[in-house]
């Protein structure tokens, strides 16, 4: 029986073609040693820098060093799971969390895996966790203010939809109350919030999901949690997995804010994971490449261009320093990055100013560009003459006699500061802030007692609300000054100090 050569050739190439089917083409590696969150494995030959890789047990990690003879993985879950000796695959794909309206009222971990026992999360949009900033070129200028209802930063640092404001100071000097207040403000703006938790206590995280909860703030916002329990890498991954979920809206033409709670922990998880795959340390032990580990998380907050829709990503990242030392590595990174700061004073917190705002240090880089132009108009100087009063104030200390011009100035300091308190999760609209700063920048405090100035701006503001909704209704449409509303606003302060002293008493001067 004789053999076709083209016959053999076929069935031969036709063996080959079913074999080739059956190999599974996929990278494999195996784990040379696990622990602390990472594991060395020997193989995955062709993996990429930042490759999601799967475990036998079923655990996922991400390729983090890529070495001559092996890879540095960080596992993204319970690395107790792992032993030595098991397989790993890599998958081709990059890590990638799931995006949506489907997140919104809920708490996730930073994989996007419910946290809450609400179900799962259903929903088919995804986005990559790490992404490339949008260029210079595809930005636009932040103009439009994002309002935070908290009077002394609205008035002096104010905050515009697409700016990266630092939150910096000492713990337990109020930081998160400040973002929380933000968030809880963005109620009927449209603006999708995003509360990152790096490191914290889970009672802490708690409490701020049920403050959250209690304001209906919950409805527009996504809670990410990596807690103090949690394995660095997770910690590490949790900024970025927040900001991808928040592109989601950027790029779709929607606003969001995004609170990173706090930069200074997944710094520490970085060296963490930086110093167990030996990298070399560098100052304060950090790796050298943590500048970039921040620079490229906050690059990302941006104000779209009318091309790409407008969107806009506005980023709160808190930064907690030691004793007051701004000048350490990781604050002095951070406040390179970002657009300005609002610095909290722990002797200001102590002394009952809440907000504990430094005037003099805390800035805005946007400024008045991002605030309505009545708020421009009447907070104009106003943190200048505050960190003024402050030096002002400390050479009154010393006990020299002061002229009657300056005593003056120090008595309208002394009912500023008063006047620019403001408690927690309370929000103030920007119309009765602007009413109310009006009435302390142009003198009508001046006679009222400095004990007095917080009843009287509550009696103030329901008076305007009640007696004279018109002038409101009014300065909250035109959002501006012109002169024929700047003499009803008078108007109704005088008709106000009538009201709120005895007729005996003297009648408010302006």
């Amino acid at each position: 029986m004789k053999f076709n050569s083209d016959e053999i050739a076929s069935v031969i190439q036709k063996e080959i073609e079913q074999f080739s089917s059956q190999i599974d083409i996929r990278d494999v590696g195996r784990v040379l040693e696990v622990g602390d969150g990472i594991a060395q494995v020997y193989g995955l030959a062709d993996v990429m820098a930042g490759e999601m890789v799967e475990f036998a047990s079923g655990v996922t990690g991400q390729a983090f060093n890529l070495e001559e003879n092996s890879v540095g993985v960080i596992i993204l879950g319970d690395y107790l799971q792992i032993n030595e000796g098991e397989e790993v695959r890599s998958t081709g794909k990059l890590l990638s969390v799931p995006v949506g309206d489907a997140l919104l009222g809920r708490v996730v971990d930073p994989l996007g895996n419910p946290l809450d026992g609400k179900g799962p999360i259903v929903t088919s949009k995804r986005r990559e966790v790490e992404m490339i900033a949008t260029g210079v070129s595809q930005r636009k200028p932040v103009t439009e203010p994002l309002q935070t209802g908290v009077k002394a930063i609205d008035a002096m640092t104010p905050i515009g939809r697409g700016q990266r404001e630092l939150i910096i100071g000492d713990r337990k000097t109020g930081k998160t109350a400040i973002a929380l207040d933000a968030i809880i403000n963005q109620r009927d703006s449209g603006v999708k919030c995003f509360y990152v938790a790096i490191g914290q206590k889970e009672s802490t995280v708690a409490g701020v999901i049920e403050k959250l909860r209690e304001s209906g703030a919950m409805d527009y916002t996504t809670v990410i949690v990596a807690g103090a329990s949690v394995a660095a890498p997770l910690q590490y991954v949790a900024p970025y997995s927040g900001t991808a979920m928040a592109e989601e809206y950027m790029f779709n033409g929607g606003h969001a804010l995004i609170v990173y709670d706090d930069l200074s922990k997944q710094a520490v998880a970085y060296r963490e994971l930086s110093l167990l795959m030996r990298r070399p340390p560098g100052r304060e032990a950090f790796p050298g490449d943590v500048f970039y580990c921040h620079s490229r998380l906050l690059e990302r907050s941006a104000k779209l261009s009318d091309a790409l829709g407008g969107g806009s990503i506005t980023s709160l990242p808190i930064i907690e320093t030691l004793e007051g030392e701004v000048s350490a590595y990781i604050p002095t990174n951070v406040i390179s990055i970002t657009d300005g700061q609002i610095y909290l004073q722990p002797d200001l917190f102590f002394a009952g100013v809440k907000p504990a705002m430094n005037a003099g240090i805390s800035v805005s880089r946007v400024g008045g560009a991002a605030q309505i132009k009545a708020m421009k108009k009447v907070a104009g100087g106003l943190r200048l003459d505050l960190a003024s009063f402050r030096e002002l104030e400390a050479f009154a200390q010393l006990g020299t006699e002061l002229d009657p011009a300056t005593q003056a100035r120090l008595d309208r300091g002394y009912r500023m500061v008063e006047l620019l308190k403001q408690g927690q999760y309370k929000p103030l609209n920007i119309v009765d802030q602007v009413l109310v700063i009006f009435a302390g920048t142009r003198g009508y405090l001046d006679k009222i007692p400095v004990e007095r100035v917080q009843e009287w701006e509550k009696k103030f503001l329901t008076f305007m609300t009640d007696q004279k909704p018109e002038v409101r209704d009014e300065l909250a449409a035109k959002k501006d000054l012109d002169d024929a509303l700047v003499a009803k606003i008078k108007a109704a302060l005088d008709e106000f100090g009538t009201q709120f002293h005895p007729a005996s008493e003297t009648k408010l001067v302006k």
